[in-house]
């Protein structure tokens, strides 16, 4: 009977289950049998994370490296309150679950034990500072704040220099909806004046 294989794996990284049938034919079983082992943890049917030991026990694996795995490479971008909060536009919102924009799959995941919000979304690679202006326009009415009172802050906010206008712009124009492009645009004219 051939020894039992003992991969070596990268603590922190999330591995798919067909990524283990690199080192045997069955790789199921292999994932079974490592997460007996305690080599594995499974976050989800077919996805599992290699622990990374730190000074007070296990490190969860990084939000990126869940979705890396999750969504086997395809681009995605994460966005919501973290970030609509830190533009400084008045935006003090809180959702339970990350947002995560992607090319491949929309739904709520739940993913060792966090929960993502997965949208199919248009995002530029990589988003910018202005990207993530327009998206937070585009999710005023979940993100707790009035477009006009957005628009305001905006203007000040490009009044001091905290945007680039013109890439604004033109993210509005690719990005947003009608309502998103009047309300930027209306900063931006707001601010040259």
């Amino acid at each position: 009977m051939p020894a039992a294989v003992h991969p070596v794996l990268d603590p922190g990284r999330v591995y798919r289950t067909k990524e283990l049938a690199t080192w045997g034919v069955n790789a199921p079983r292999l994932a079974r049998r490592l997460v007996g082992e305690g080599v594995l943890i499974p976050l989800a049917h077919g996805l599992y994370a290699c622990p990374k030991r730190g000074r007070f026990g296990v490190v969860p694996p990084s939000d990126e490296a869940v979705m890396k795995a999750f969504l086997e490479g395809s681009p995605f971008v994460f966005t919501g309150p973290d970030r609509w909060n830190a533009l400084g536009l008045g935006s003090t919102a809180v959702f339970a679950s990350a947002l995560v924009y992607n090319t491949k799959r929309s739904g709520r995941f739940k993913l060792g034990g966090r929960t993502f919000e997965l949208r199919r979304v248009a995002f530029p690679q990589p988003p910018t500072l202005e990207w993530f202006v327009v998206d937070l326009f585009e999710n005023a009415g979940s993100s707790g704040v009035v477009p006009a009172a957005l628009t305001r802050a905006l203007t000040r906010a490009l009044k001091r220099g905290a945007f680039d206008a013109r890439r604004l712009g033109e993210m509005s124009d690719r990005f947003g909806r009608q309502s998103t492009r009047e309300w930027i645009h209306e900063a931006i004219r707001s601010a040259s004046a």
